[in-house]
């Protein structure tokens, strides 16, 4: 049977020269290539029959040609290895010019601090590879055909879609229809959407904690909508001040970011009060709500009124940011609506990745990494306060992967400055206030993410910060 040409090896652009015969022009054809590195050394190209039938020229052609190269020295040819763009093949470089661009330098580049307490992160170095990969399997070998398609469902896949169902109820008590799970690659990307649905409502103003990240405020700002900050204190944010001006308010409930403190069950009442009593939604963000230490898990603000608070959850802390997985559970009277934000930018994540989460959940693996992350979280979080407990006050620490060290007064810039000559990367308190909020009364400190750093670097990392300290 004659093979069809698209059934041949490795594709190869080459641009013949016009004017030459077809050997003289595909010599100086590959030999450039080989000469200016677009062919690297080492690649394999293709047989002599299968690049005559790309070509549409004869292989004796071919084959005369990469034997004038191999001469040369151009290319290599072994038997059982095929035709290589041999080893000496380099892109040519005038000398001055090498000379200039030599680095200074011996060894990997680095491009930041040695060390990083900076919050936000996980122990990247923690995530389940095997047990990830065992789970892609499984996903891979049970997924039906039509999964590979284009996605048909802007909520994402159902499969995913049902074991998160089951472990938000069972784990933050959340409730949560499969139905109304919308899956997003991430937090942000959740926000942006629900900041789409919030400018379509015609909604001006949105409530913020008066403490938190600024992209998140920035990307709010960014949609239009203008960020009004909520005194903060000991009980979390101060939910009695919200008004009728804001359509939404954004919260932490059960972790506040960055001080740490859990909203009371008062003031969880008092912000679904005005929800109902304004038609305002709740924007709950639960971004580590699986990692508590000295007290039972904080439940999901979403379970006082699944109607009124859109509940938004992430892989990013429990497994890794760089999967690019969040959720968010939808009021019935939202879903819509949300659908309809979310289509036209629809970059969640991939099928595969869906499906490996989906099953890793359903095995209980992800229980039980979520648990054995807890023991390693919570092991550093008591080296943190026995190594720096007895010089600062530590708060924020029954929960979460940071902790909040307070200072003396005046010292949060000059204990910054410290940290960077100990060539550590550490964040001030201040740094997370709103521009419109009022600063915590008589508070410096630094945030410190104990997450962040490998196991390798926890002990040099801890070692820095401790001689950042006043």
């Amino acid at each position: 049977m004659t093979e069809s040409w698209a059934t041949f090896g490795a594709d190869l652009h080459l641009d013949l020269t016009a004017g030459r015969g077809l050997r003289a022009g595909l010599t100086e054809a590959l030999r450039e290539a080989a000469r200016s590195g677009r062919l690297a050394a080492g690649t394999r190209l293709p047989s002599s029959r299968t690049l005559a039938a790309d070509l549409g020229i004869a292989r004796n052609t071919v084959a005369e040609a990469y034997a004038e190269l191999v001469a040369e020295g151009w290319l290599t040819a072994r038997q059982g290895s095929g035709t290589r763009v041999a080893e000496r093949a380099r892109p040519r470089r005038p000398a001055a010019a090498a000379r200039a661009r030599r680095p200074v330098r011996t060894g990997p580049a680095r491009t930041g601090p040695a060390y990083s307490l900076v919050p936000g992160s996980p122990d990247l170095g923690g995530f389940p590879r095997a047990a990830w990969l065992s789970a892609a399997r499984r996903a891979l070998t049970d997924a039906p055909n039509e999964a590979f398609g284009y996605a048909a469902d802007p909520r994402g896949r159902i499969e995913l879609r049902r074991a998160l169902a089951g472990y938000l109820a069972r784990a933050r008590g959340v409730h949560a229809d499969p139905e109304r799970i919308v899956l997003c690659a991430g937090f942000l990307h959740g926000l942006t959407v629900l900041a789409g649905v919030l400018r379509a409502r015609r909604v001006r103003e949105v409530a913020v904690e008066g403490y938190g990240l600024d992209v998140h405020r920035d990307l709010l700002v960014r949609a239009g909508l203008r960020t009004r900050p909520l005194g903060l204190d000991g009980e979390g944010a101060r939910t009695g001040e919200l008004t009728s001006a804001a359509g939404a308010v954004l919260l932490t409930p059960a972790h506040q970011f960055p001080t740490g403190v859990a909203l009371t069950p008062a003031r969880r009442a008092a912000a679904v009060d005005w929800a109902r009593t304004t038609g305002g939604l709740i924007l709950e963000d639960d971004y580590d709500g699986e990692f508590r230490y000295d007290r039972q898990p904080v439940g999901a603000l979403q379970g006082l009124d699944p109607d009124r608070v859109v509940y938004l959850g992430t892989a990013g802390k429990s497994l890794a940011p760089g999967l690019r997985m969040g959720w968010m559970v939808v009021p019935p009277g939202l879903l819509e609506e949300v659908l309809a934000a979310k289509r036209p930018t629809d970059w969640a994540c991939g099928v595969l990745d869906q499906l490996t989460l989906a099953a890793f959940i359903t095995s209980g693996a992800y229980d039980r990494h979520v648990r054995g992350m807890r023991l390693r979280y919570r092991r550093r979080r008591d080296e943190l306060v026995a190594a720096v407990g007895d010089r600062v006050g530590v708060s924020g620490i029954a929960a979460g992967l940071h902790a909040v060290l307070d200072l003396p007064g005046g010292t949060e810039r000059s204990v910054l400055q410290s940290a960077a000559w100990q060539d550590l990367a550490l964040h001030g308190l201040e740094r997370f206030r709103h521009p419109e909020a009022v600063a915590l009364p008589g508070r410096d400190a630094v945030v410190v993410g104990y997450g962040t750093p490998s196991d390798s670097a926890w002990s040099p990392t801890l070692a820095a910060l401790a001689a950042a300290l006043p």
